[in-house]
């Protein structure tokens, strides 16, 4: 209905049912800037589950990192905040809980492969009914409506798979027998537990998995060469399994960084000959040369001078180019993909870069 003003007709927009609050903005954007979504240094118990080891490995070596909108974020946040309740309700229950170690003060935590590897678990409990003698590993889980059903009709290790893992992990870590596995829907705050057993030799071979993967020099093999493969298409590595991107400058992208078996989670440096501290691997150096296989989009190795700090590549035209060197590309130019070396082709960028100038943006034109 129009409004009546001076004898004239006036048609108002009719203002939205439910306007969106600028305060939901606002908790939105403190919750993605608080929240620290830097790539953890190890590889998480928690994902060695994945069926994937070409995934874990860019994981492990920062090549493919996921970061999360506030939603996700407040989703984990609440699996977080609902440990405690499982605790409280066990122990209400007359289960004694130790929800830390006793002896640090912090959660259970255990590690493998030089301490590239592990992951902390919920805690421990004694006395749970059906079984009032066995320690038991703990795990809590939350669960939305559908997975909830899934894990009752199929039980943890058909319907979640990469938590069976984790809980295999932590018995073999932990030389514990049992896990007490308890989750919550999170629409009706029903609970399902579950015991498992300890299975020695699938321990065994998650830890074996682990090591693989850590101590690969270069990408392994991955699920599918399918990029519509359905464990690819939602998958954080997609664009550097199946599309034209370059992995991120950092020293795990770097041929002269290696994780060593000794110490807790040491990296080595050999251009420098020296550790590299956790914090200057998320950056790394000028010296920064990729790891081969990691431009094999973009080329072959064909050659290399260490005293001369070059890699060169041919490509698929016949035509080559340097990562390092006088007149080579960066790895940060070469982190911009295919379209650098085009850029770099061209006389006026070549006569710019001759004089210093380097690439930071590049797109191919069409």
């Amino acid at each position: 209905m129009g409004a009546q003003h001076g004898g004239l007709s006036l048609d108002m927009a009719a203002l939205p049912a439910s306007p969106r609050l600028q305060v939901l903005d606002a908790i939105d954007a403190w919750r993605v800037r608080s929240t620290d979504q830097a790539p953890r240094p190890h590889l998480g118990a928690s994902q060695i589950g994945q069926p994937c080891e070409r995934r874990l490995w860019f994981g492990f070596r920062w090549s493919a990192h996921e970061t999360f909108d506030a939603r996700m974020l407040r989703l984990f946040d609440r699996g977080q905040r609902e440990e405690a309740v499982f605790v409280e309700e066990l122990r209400g229950a007359g289960v004694t809980v130790h929800a830390v170690d006793p002896g640090t003060g912090q959660q259970f935590r255990f590690t493998a492969a030089g301490g590239h590897f592990g992951g902390s678990m919920d805690g421990v409990a004694l006395g749970i009914p059906d079984a009032p003698k066995a320690w038991h590993a703990l795990e809590f889980k939350t669960h939305s409506a559908k997975s909830f059903g899934d894990l009752q009709k199929k039980g943890v290790q058909a319907s979640k798979p990469l938590h069976a893992a984790q809980v295999q992990t932590y018995m073999h870590l932990g030389k514990l027998e049992r896990t007490l596995y308890v989750a919550a829907n999170k629409d009706t705050d029903e609970l399902y537990a579950e015991r498992l057993r300890r299975d020695p030799a699938e321990g065994a071979r998650l830890i074996e998995k682990a090591e693989r993967v850590i101590f690969a020099a270069e990408p392994l093999p991955g699920i599918s060469t399918d990029p519509a493969w359905f464990e690819c298409k939602f998958c954080p590595a997609h664009a550097l399994c199946h599309g034209k991107a370059i992995a991120p400058v950092n020293c795990r992208t770097c041929l002269h960084a290696t994780p060593e078996r000794d110490g807790n989670g040491r990296w080595s440096c050999a251009k420098w000959g020296s550790d590299i501290p956790p914090e200057a691997q998320r950056v790394g150096c000028g010296e920064h040369r990729y790891i081969p296989a990691l431009l094999a989009k973009l080329g072959e190795a064909v050659d290399a001078d260490e005293k001369g700090g070059w890699v060169e590549y041919r490509r698929p035209s016949g035509t080559t180019f340097r990562n390092g060197g006088p007149d080579g590309l960066t790895s940060a130019e070469l982190s911009l993909g295919e379209a650098a070396l085009v850029l770099a082709e061209d006389e006026v960028v070549a006569k710019l870069r001759a004089q210093g100038a380097t690439i930071v943006a590049a797109e191919v034109a069409g």
